[in-house]
């Protein structure tokens, strides 16, 4: 794909995936265009007169339902913020500083799933409430209002097995992890950004040093999960995290369910759940390339 289409795929993506208030819901529901992500098509409804209004933040939405987030927002309201953010500012150089553990986790000796750019956090806090015994979920964020207005909805919906943090993980995710008293069972880099210029793909968030803690850290049977909508980007995380052989195996070969294309790449989110980005792209014809390895014993 052209430079033109990829930076047409970035401005629309990127642009509001963001936003807790969907564009479609100020639309009227007669209007006589569906629209899916920027596609509109011409509809008839035989069963219906008026046509509905479908944009990809309505399908997150829908996908989010059981949240009820959009009902709880109360004072935190509508969240803007710049949509790309330079990772090696000097702002973002100083080391997040270490939770205490017991006030922020109920029990913080469950195993622990540490999702690097949670973005707005619904992702999280959906499996969060599925497994609220059992798990503990740590989401890192560089977007400071982001990761504000994701624990105001953890506090609200009175989740203690989930904890949103505004950090740089490249720069906080080894002193985090290596003070959890539990153990890390999964680390999940999902749709970072893109970074597409090659004078930019030093910020790009899986870089050695990280893929280093990642390794280090781990538990043995641990997974990490890397997806992106952009295939240079996934080849990126792939070679990284393939240059370990005597540390990862891909899922594949320790699962035969799991169901891959031919160039290896995870056909559905193993998680259960697709993230916000993953809905906006798919929405678009985009496909995701998914990549889970496990860690050896």
């Amino acid at each position: 794909m052209g430079m033109v289409s990829w930076g047409m795929r970035r401005n629309m993506f990127w642009g509001n995936a963001f936003s807790i208030w969907p564009a479609a819901a100020t639309m009227p529901r007669n209007h006589p265009t569906l629209i899916i992500g920027s596609r509109r098509r011409r509809t008839t409804d035989c069963c219906r007169s008026l046509t509905h209004v479908v944009r990809s933040p309505e399908l997150v939405d829908l996908e989010y339902a059981d949240l009820g987030l959009k009902e709880i927002v109360g004072e935190v309201g509508h969240v803007r913020i710049r949509q790309h953010v330079n990772p090696l500012t000097a702002s973002f150089t100083t080391p997040a500083q270490v939770p205490h553990w017991n006030e922020v986790f109920k029990d913080p000796t469950l195993p622990l799933m540490l999702d690097i750019g949670s973005g707005s956090g619904r992702f999280l806090i959906w499996l969060a409430k599925r497994c609220p015994d059992s798990k503990n979920y740590l989401g890192l964020e560089i977007r400071q209002k982001l990761a504000i207005r994701a624990q105001f909805w953890v506090n609200e919906l009175c989740l203690k097995n989930i904890y949103f943090m505004f950090a740089n993980a490249t720069i906080s995710f080894e002193q985090l992890v290596s003070t959890y008293p539990g153990p890390l069972t999964l680390v999940s880099i999902l749709c970072p950004d893109p970074h597409f210029k090659k004078r930019h793909h030093k910020r790009r968030v899986l870089q050695k040093p990280l893929v280093d803690s990642i390794v280090k850290n781990l538990s043995p049977g641990g997974q990490v999960f890397v997806q992106s909508d952009v295939l240079e980007v996934a080849l990126d995380m792939r070679k990284q995290l393939d240059a370990w052989p005597d540390v990862f195996q891909h899922i594949d070969s320790t699962d035969p369910s799991v169901l891959c294309d031919p160039q290896g790449f995870i056909l559905e989110n193993p998680l259960g759940i697709r993230t916000e980005r993953e809905i906006h792209a798919e929405s678009e014809g985009a496909k995701i390339y998914r990549r889970m390895y496990q860690k050896r014993f």
